[in-house]
C-alpha cells in the first residue's frame, strides 16, 4: 500500500511541477508578446493565460485525501476535505506588503507549496501595472493585493497586526520649565548682525583684544564664531558673531534664534543695505530686542544720524525719535564708545531678567560642528540649562556623544559648562547639523535607543512619501494606459502594432556622439566644507540655481573635511568639478585627480566659489557668434557685366569707413534690413582684381548669388565673425 502510495504521490507531484513549467513559459512568452505590441490584446491572449491555480488545488487535495484514506481508514470517508477546496480560502494580508510576503502569505494560509512568486506576477500580467519594474521586494498597494487574491479564488482578511502595530515612541525631549526659586541669572548671548564689512568681527576683535579680524580669509567672516567676553566691570557676555555676507542668511537666522539680544551694526557711511535689512527681519521673527551700533563714526562722511532716519522704514524706532531702540556711535577701528555699547547691552539683559536652570540634564543647541584632524568630530554649542560635564552622554539629531573632552573659544580645556556658555565638545559618533538640538541622556543605551527611535520616525516619513510617489506614479500610468486603449482601441492589431514600432523609434537611445553633446550641458558638482554651516550656506545658494535650461546642475555630494579619493572617484564617475571651500586637497589626492581628469577648485572666500561656479556653467554653454564690423561702402551705380553666356550684376561703390576686405563676409542692406548674407565673388578697382579697399577709394564688387539685384543707396558692410563664450542667466545675489 505504501508503494502505491508514493507511486501515486510521484505522479501528482510530477503533474504539477509540469503546470508550473507550462505556466511559467505561457508567462514569458506573453511579457515578449506584451514589448511587442499594444497593451490592448486580443481576446486569445486572455485564454492563453488561463490560470492554472484550480487544477493545481484539485490535485493538491486528492493527494492529501489519497493519503488520508489509505492511513487512516478509521476516520471515514474523504468527502468532507474534497468538499472543503470548493469553499474560499483566507488569507491574511497587510497594505505595503511585498511580493515575497504575500507569495509566502498564501502558502502558508493553503496548506500548498504551489504559491510562489511567478503566480503573483502572472496575476499582474494582464493589469496596467508595469512588471518589469516589479522586483521580488517590492511593495504592493492595496488595489494590486486585492487583484492578486481576487485571481487566485481566495478571501483576504485585513491584518490588524501590521496596520495597527505601533512602535513605542523613544525619543528624548526637552524638561518641563523649572521652578522659578531654582532659577539664577545667567549671561546674556548677544549676536552680532549686519552688512558685510560693516565692522562686526573687529568691534568683537576690540572686545576679546585679539586679532580675529586678521585672521579672517579677505577680513570676511565665513563662520559663526562664539566667544565669551569678560569686560572691566565682571559682567560677561557671550558673542555670536554671525557671517554679514548674503551667502549665510541661513546661518544668520540660526544665530538669531539662540540669542538674547541682537547688536545690529551699520556703517555710518553706508548706512541701510540688504544684509541690514535681513537681520532686522530676522531679529524680529525670533522676537529678540535690537541694540544699534553705528560704526565707522570716525570717518568723515559718517551721518549717524541719516541711518537712523533710514531704519525707520523698518521699524526700527531710535530712542532719539521716541521709541525703545538704543542707538552708540562708536568706532571698531580705534575702539571709541565700545564701554558704552558694552553697558547698553548688560543694562538691557538686567531688564530682560535673563535666568536659567543650572541644575539637570543639559539643553543647548549646536552653533557650529566640524572636523579637526586632531580632535576627531567637533562641534561649538550654547549651553542653555544644565552644567555640562566630561562624561556626560548628548544627543542631537539623529547623532550622540560621550563627551571626552571641552574647550572654550581659545581652545582651553575646561571642566564645566554652565547656562549661556560656548563650548567646544568632542567625542561625537557621528557630526550633527548646526542648529540641532542638544539634550543629555542617562546613559549610552538609551542615547542609541533615542537616535533609532528617530532613524525611525525619519524612515517612516520617507515611507509614507515614496508611497504617496508610487500612488500618483500609478495613477498617471493607469491614465496613460486608458488612453492608449482608447487610442488604438478601434484599431486592427496590425495597424495598433506598425503605430507602436514608430512610437518606439522616436524614443530610441541617443547616438554616442549625440550623448556626448547632450552631457555637455550637465555640470555635476560635489561640495566639500570646513564646517556645517559653510556647507548649509553654499547649498542654499545652489538652490536659486535657475538657468537649468542652458546647463543642468546637479548636487552629486556634499560633506565636511578635506577632498578624499572617494570624492575624486565620485566626480570621476559623473564626470564633475569638486568645489572645497576652507579645506585642504593632499598631494596624493590631486596627483590622483590629475591622471583622472578631475578638476578640483579650492577657495577661501564664498563669492570666489560662486564666480568660479559661474564661470564653470557658462563654459559648458555653447558659445555666441559676434558680428564686428570691417568696413561699409554705400552703393552709388549698378550694372551689369557679361562672363560667359550670363550677365553678372555689378555694384560700384565708394567705402565710408574701415575697409573692404574680400576674404572677409559682407552683407547688404537695404532701408536699414538686411537683406543678403555671403561672400564676394570680385572686387576690382579700376578694372584690377584687389582684395583690400580703403575708406575713400572706388570700386566695383560681385556677389555669389547671381539674382540679387542692387539699388542705389544700398550699403555693403564688411564684418568678420568672432565666437565668444556666453556667460549663464543666473544670478545668486551677490
Amino acid at each position: 500500500m505504501n508503494q502505491k502510495l508514493l507511486k501515486l504521490e510521484n505522479l501528482l507531484r510530477f503533474h504539477t511541477i509540469y503546470r508550473q513549467l507550462h505556466s511559467l513559459c505561457q508567462r514569458r512568452a506573453l511579457r515578449q508578446w506584451r514589448h511587442g505590441f499594444s497593451s490592448a490584446y486580443p481576446v486569445w491572449t486572455a485564454q492563453l493565460c488561463a490560470w492554472p491555480w484550480p487544477t493545481d488545488v484539485l490535485t493538491g487535495a486528492a493527494l492529501s485525501q489519497y493519503r488520508l484514506l489509505v492511513t487512516k481508514k478509521e476516520e471515514g470517508p474523504w468527502k468532507s476535505q474534497l468538499s472543503s477546496t470548493k469553499s474560499k480560502k483566507v488569507v491574511e494580508v497587510w497594505i505595503g506588503m511585498t511580493i515575497e510576503e504575500l507569495a509566502r502569505a498564501m502558502e502558508k494560509n493553503t496548506g500548498f507549496i504551489l504559491f510562489q512568486s511567478d503566480y503573483v506576477y502572472e496575476a499582474l500580467l494582464n493589469t496596467d501595472i508595469d512588471i518589469d519594474s516589479l522586483e521580488a521586494d517590492s511593495h504592493l498597494d492595496e488595489v494590486w493585493i486585492k487583484e492578486v487574491i481576487t485571481k487566485a479564488g481566495m478571501k483576504l482578511k485585513w491584518s490588524k497586526l501590521k496596520q495597527d502595530k505601533v512602535r513605542k515612541n523613544k525619543d528624548a525631549v526637552r524638561r518641563p520649565q523649572a521652578d522659578p526659586a531654582l532659577l539664577t541669572p545667567r549671561s546674556p548671548v548677544v549676536t552680532i548682525m549686519g552688512h558685510v564689512d560693516h565692522g562686526k568681527t573687529t568691534l568683537l576683535d576690540k572686545f576679546r583684544k585679539t586679532q580675529v579680524a586678521a585672521v579672517e580669509t579677505g577680513g570676511i567672516t565665513q563662520h559663526i564664531g562664539a566667544f565669551l567676553v569678560s569686560l572691566p566691570s565682571g559682567e560677561k557676555i557671550t558673542f555670536l558673531d554671525t557671517p554679514g555676507h548674503a551667502a549665510f542668511s541661513a546661518m544668520r537666522a540660526r544665530g538669531a534664534q539662540v540669542t538674547d539680544i541682537v547688536v545690529l551694526v551699520v556703517a555710518a557711511d553706508d548706512g541701510v543695505m540688504k544684509q541690514t535689512v535681513e537681520s532686522i527681519q530676522h531679529a524680529k521673527d525670533a522676537q529678540v530686542p535690537i541694540i544699534l551700533a553705528v560704526n565707522k563714526c570716525d570717518k568723515a562722511e559718517a551721518d549717524p544720524e541719516k541711518v537712523k532716519k533710514e531704519l525707520l522704514a523698518y521699524d526700527v524706532v531710535c530712542e532719539d525719535y521716541g521709541g525703545d531702540v538704543q542707538a552708540v556711535p562708536v568706532s571698531a577701528l580705534t575702539g571709541d564708545n565700545l564701554m558704552a555699547l558694552a553697558e547698553a547691552t548688560v543694562a538691557l539683559a538686567e531688564m530682560l531678567e535673563l535666568k536659567a536652570d543650572p541644575n539637570g540634564p543639559v539643553e543647548g543647541t549646536v552653533i557650529e560642528s566640524f572636523t579637526d584632524k586632531g580632535r576627531g568630530l567637533v562641534t561649538t554649542a550654547i549651553i542653555q540649562r544644565g552644567t555640562l560635564r566630561k562624561g556626560s552622554v548628548l544627543v542631537a539629531g539623529k547623532c550622540w556623544a560621550k563627551v571626552r573632552l571641552m574647550f572654550d573659544e581659545n581652545g582651553k580645556t575646561i571642566d564645566e559648562a554652565y547656562p549661556s556658555m560656548p563650548v567646544g565638545i568632542t567625542g561625537w559618533r557621528d557630526l550633527p547639523s548646526a542648529g540641532e538640538e542638544i539634550l543629555e541622556v542617562e546613559s549610552e543605551p538609551r542615547a542609541r535607543e533615542v537616535v533609532d527611535w528617530r532613524k525611525y520616525e525619519q524612515e517612516q516619513e520617507k515611507g509614507q512619501e515614496d508611497l504617496k510617489i508610487i500612488e500618483e506614479k500609478r495613477k498617471e500610468h493607469k491614465e496613460a494606459h486608458q488612453k492608449a486603449r482608447e487610442k488604438y482601441g478601434h484599431l486592427l492589431w496590425k495597424k495598433r502594432s506598425i503605430l507602436r514600432f514608430l512610437e518606439r523609434k522616436e524614443q530610441i537611445p541617443l547616438k554616442p556622439k549625440e550623448k556626448r553633446e547632450r552631457d555637455s550641458n550637465v555640470l555635476s558638482v560635489i561640495i566639500k566644507g570646513d564646517v556645517d554651516g559653510s556647507v548649509e550656506a553654499i547649498l542654499n545658494i545652489i538652490d536659486t540655481y535657475d538657468a537649468s535650461h542652458e546647463c543642468e546642475l546637479e548636487l552629486v555630494h556634499f560633506g565636511v573635511g578635506d577632498v578624499s579619493a572617494n570624492d575624486v572617484n565620485l566626480a570621476e564617475t559623473f564626470d564633475g568639478v569638486i568645489y572645497g571651500f576652507n579645506v585642504n586637497a593632499g598631494n596624493v589626492i590631486q596627483q590622483s585627480a590629475a591622471k583622472k581628469g578631475v578638476k578640483i577648485k579650492l577657495h577661501k572666500i564664498i563669492y570666489r566659489l560662486v564666480e568660479d561656479l559661474q564661470e564653470e556653467l557658462s563654459s559648458r554653454l555653447p558659445c555666441a557668434v559676434e558680428e564686428h564690423p570691417v568696413g561699409e561702402a554705400s552703393i552709388l551705380a549698378t550694372f551689369s557685366v557679361t562672363e560667359g553666356k550670363k550677365k553678372v550684376p555689378v555694384a560700384g561703390c565708394r567705402v565710408q569707413k574701415g575697409q573692404l576686405e574680400k576674404q572677409k563676409k559682407f552683407k547688404l542692406t537695404r532701408n536699414g534690413h538686411v537683406i543678403w548674407k555671403g561672400s564676394l565673388t570680385s572686387l576690382k578697382h579700376h578694372k584690377d582684381d584687389i582684395s583690400i579697399v580703403k575708406t575713400g577709394m572706388d570700386c566695383g564688387l560681385s556677389l555669389d548669388e547671381d539674382n540679387m539685384e542692387f539699388q542705389v543707396g544700398d550699403r555693403i558692410v564688411c564684418y568678420e565673425e568672432k565666437q565668444i563664450q556666453a556667460k549663464t542667466s543666473w544670478d545668486p545675489g551677490f
